[in-house]
């Protein structure tokens, strides 16, 4: 099957288990991450099949932090699958499994101003490029990083404090490797109500640089960003006028102005 055949050609074939470590967060190209989460998800791979590939590798090549890394994300999926059981209907619900009623999530079912923040959302037009460039790839292929899920999923629950479940949910109709534990259990851990004790968020420009320092991701997705230099292909709302004329990216005619101000809801959230 192709699940067998994508499982030869990563861990054996471009030997590409090796690096997994160092390359797993990774934003373009098919050799970034195993991309077995599909087939995963479908039930044409199994867990224990994969990690007996791994098992072989490590005894055969080498057994390194990526070969760790990589059974670690089996794990963590394994994990979310008995949380799944274990919790049952609270596990999808607003206050997860942490019965959280201190978040006062705004519904886009009955809010205005959620309802248009939502669907910019969806739509890859927030005015933060690092966010878009995620949706837009989602939107097109069914597939997004690990990396830009976190990102997209921290700025919809913690930035925007719009219902968690929400976004979840867009997910599902969206993702080629959709698993119900997976994709709940990792948007709940993000938003704070899953299996984490800590409130965490994610600083999307900062990550946006470590991940993408030259912008070539956030260029690939947002064509109309393409002009744009480094220093501001994260943060093209630190153009003043005149440079925003001059890279022919003028915010709120060429790229959406930013929905929200980034630093003043890590403030709010802290």
């Amino acid at each position: 099957t192709a699940g067998l055949d994508r499982l030869e050609a990563y861990v054996w074939e471009g030997d590409h288990l090796r690096e997994y470590k160092w390359t797993r967060n990774g934003l373009l190209g098919a050799e970034y991450s195993s991309k077995l989460s599909p087939w995963l998800a479908a039930g044409c791979l199994s867990p224990r099949y994969v990690k007996r590939a791994v098992d072989r590798y490590e005894d055969e090549r080498v057994s390194n932090d990526s070969t760790y890394w990589l059974l670690f994300e089996l794990r963590w999926r394994d994990f979310m699958a008995f949380q799944t059981a274990k919790h049952g209907g609270q596990f999808f619900a607003r206050d997860g499994i942490r019965e959280r009623e201190d978040i006062d999530w705004a519904d886009p079912g009955s809010d205005p101003t959620a309802r248009e923040r939502f669907e910019r959302w969806k739509r890859g037009e927030t005015g933060v490029p690092f966010v878009d460039a995620n949706v837009r790839e989602l939107n097109e292929t069914g597939y997004m990083s690990n990396r830009g899920r976190q990102n997209v999923a921290s700025f919809l629950a913690n930035s925007l404090r719009i219902d968690w479940r929400r976004g979840a949910a867009y997910f599902e109709t969206k993702l080629v490797d959709y698993d119900p534990g997976s994709n709940y259990g990792n948007w709940a851990y993000v938003a704070g109500v899953g299996n984490d004790s800590r409130n965490s968020y994610f600083d999307i420009v900062e990550q946006a640089r470590n991940y993408d320092e030259d912008g070539e991701y956030v260029r690939h997705w947002l064509p109309e960003l393409r002009g744009l230099p480094p220093a501001y292909v994260h943060e093209p709302w630190e153009m003043d006028r005149e440079e925003q004329a001059a890279y022919g990216v003028v915010l709120g005619e060429d790229y959406p102005e930013p929905m929200i101000d980034l630093e003043a809801s890590y403030e709010a959230f802290r």
